[in-house]
């Protein structure tokens, strides 16, 4: 990467939107003889660092993929942990993010949330709503199925009331419909930890 990312040469060349599995945390505590969360207290450093660094770049658009739907299946303790440190980051991060003109949306199925997280993050959103430096996705709950799901229910509710046909249901009917329509489509999509697998993520 360049030594100067505020070179007007490299905002021009910068993807718009970047996309990243965070994936890996537990393999690198493991290999240094850490418990397992201690590499999700790691990855929250290397997030701070990805997000400084976009912003230094003028990328458009970061979307982080935290916790999928399917991680519920972990062990309850790791779970447990894991929605604690989304706690805290939302407790001690925000404000910062809100300094820097971040926008920050989390994005995936809040249902399952505990009613405490789901007021901070309504809080966490409509503080930064206005803002425009860059928008940063933080996909929780999320899945890339889940998501196709929750858009064609939007469009069966929609003909069910007589707003649209079912001629008029396209690529674009469920496209505006999906939890990152108006944003660019990712252009650089990157999964730490060394594996080589979509797992669900922004189908």
């Amino acid at each position: 990467m360049a030594d100067n990312p505020s070179n007007p040469s490299l905002a021009d060349s910068a993807p718009r939107h970047v996309a990243i599995i965070m994936d890996g945390n537990g393999r690198w505590a493991r290999q240094r003889m850490l418990p397992r969360f201690a590499g999700h207290r790691a990855g929250m450093e290397a997030v701070r660092e990805t997000i400084k660094y976009c912003l230094d770049c003028g990328i458009e658009v970061l979307t982080l993929f935290a916790f999928s739907s399917e991680n519920w299946q972990r062990p309850q303790e790791e779970v447990g942990a894991l929605m604690n440190l989304f706690m805290t980051a939302l407790e001690k991060e925000v404000s910062k993010l809100h300094e820097k003109g971040v926008r920050l949306r989390i994005v995936g199925d809040h249902g399952a949330f505990h009613e405490e997280l789901r007021r901070r993050i309504e809080e966490a959103e409509c503080l930064t709503a206005d803002n425009r430096a860059m928008t940063l996705n933080i996909a929780a709950n999320y899945g890339g199925r889940w998501d196709i799901v929750q858009a064609s229910r939007q469009l069966a509710v929609a003909v069910a009331a007589g707003e649209m046909s079912a001629e008029e249901l396209d690529e674009a009917a469920i496209s505006d419909r999906l939890c990152f329509a108006g944003l660019p489509e990712p252009d650089l999509f990157i999964r730490t930890g060394g594996e080589q697998r979509i797992s669900n993520f922004l189908l």
